[in-house]
Formats: C-alpha cells, sequence, structure tokens
C-alpha cells in the first residue's frame, strides 16, 4: 500500500474515534449506563406482553397498537438518604431531553404530586420513539420510551385510552405497576 492511502485510511480512523468520542449522551446510553446502578429498577416490555384483546380497538387503536413496538422503563426510586444521587441522575436525564431532537408534546403536573413531559423523535405520523418522563420527590423519577415505528401521538393517545377503560386483564399490568408502589 502506498503512503497516501495509508494516510487517507488513518485520518477516516481518527475522524471516527473523534466522532465518537464528542457525542452528547443518549437516553439508550443512559439506561445501559444506570440499569444495574444501586436505586434504580428497569423493565422492556414488548407490547404483545399486554395482550390487548384486538376485537375491541377501533382501527385507529389497532393502527396504534401496531405501530409500537415495546415499552421500555427506568426507574430511579427515591428512599431516604439518596435524595442527592437521585437530584444528580433525574438532572442527567433533563440534560439528555433538552437536546433539540427531542421535541416536546405535552407537560402538566404539580410541585406537590409530581411533574411529567412527554417528547418524541420524529414528527406527525412518523414517530420511533415517545418519551414520557415524571418525578415525584417522594416516589423518584421514571422514564419510559415508546418505541415502535411510524407512530401518531393522537393514536397512541386513544390506544392508552383503552388502558385507562381496564379493557387489558390487571395481571398483565402487575410487572409494570409494580415499579410505581
Amino acid at each position: 500500500m502506498n503512503s497516501s492511502i495509508k494516510t487517507i485510511i488513518m485520518m477516516l480512523f481518527l475522524a471516527a474515534i473523534l466522532q465518537s468520542c464528542n457525542q452528547d449522551p443518549t437516553l439508550q446510553s443512559f439506561y445501559v449506563d444506570s440499569e444495574l446502578e444501586p436505586g434504580f429498577t428497569s423493565l422492556d416490555v414488548p407490547i404483545s406482553l399486554l395482550k390487548i384483546d384486538e376485537t375491541l380497538l377501533d382501527e385507529e387503536q389497532k393502527e396504534a397498537y401496531e405501530s409500537v413496538d415495546k415499552l421500555s422503563l427506568i426507574a430511579f426510586v427515591a428512599e431516604d438518604g439518596n435524595t442527592e444521587e437521585m437530584n444528580v441522575e433525574y438532572a442527567k436525564v433533563k440534560t439528555i431531553l433538552d437536546n433539540p431532537k427531542y421535541e416536546e408534546l405535552m407537560r402538566g403536573g404539580n410541585s406537590t404530586d409530581g411533574k411529567f413531559i412527554v417528547k418524541c423523535i420524529g414528527d406527525g405520523d412518523n414517530v420511533d420513539e415517545f418519551i414520557l418522563l415524571g418525578n415525584s420527590n417522594e416516589a423518584g423519577f421514571a422514564v419510559v420510551r415508546v418505541l415502535g415505528d411510524d407512530m401518531n401521538f393522537a393514536k397512541i393517545m386513544k390506544l392508552a385510552s383503552v388502558l385507562d377503560e381496564g379493557n387489558i386483564e390487571e395481571s398483565q399490568l402487575k410487572e409494570i405497576t409494580k415499579f410505581f408502589q
């Protein structure tokens, strides 16, 4: 190999290394770095685990259900003595979600009961990820990622109403809800 080809290969290699070093943290890296740390609990749930009776869904709800692949949750549980650590970890998540690639869709709550924010990656009918960040000084905080393909916020909200109406068995949600008790 001549020296100019070697030089080009080395420059490409260095560029790749520098690019990977300069990347901002992502929710995925936060999940991976935190899931086994003290205070954290995590859970990945394929949407099929919820076993929603599709015959009870209208067309938009069915489209929403079929567009979701899985729910991924990571939560930091507040306990006596870990408030400072919780605040540090919560600040990390908020910093990640301040990235402009996460579009804010909704926020709510209050300082007494807790606050939440919903963000997404994508727009309109082409959303690949919804993110729900909720926090409470007493309970801790949780990040739920709804992962799928070509999801639509309005349709997902209609699907959420099916969950609220209790059209799925309570036992199917025990694994998810036990993290919030």
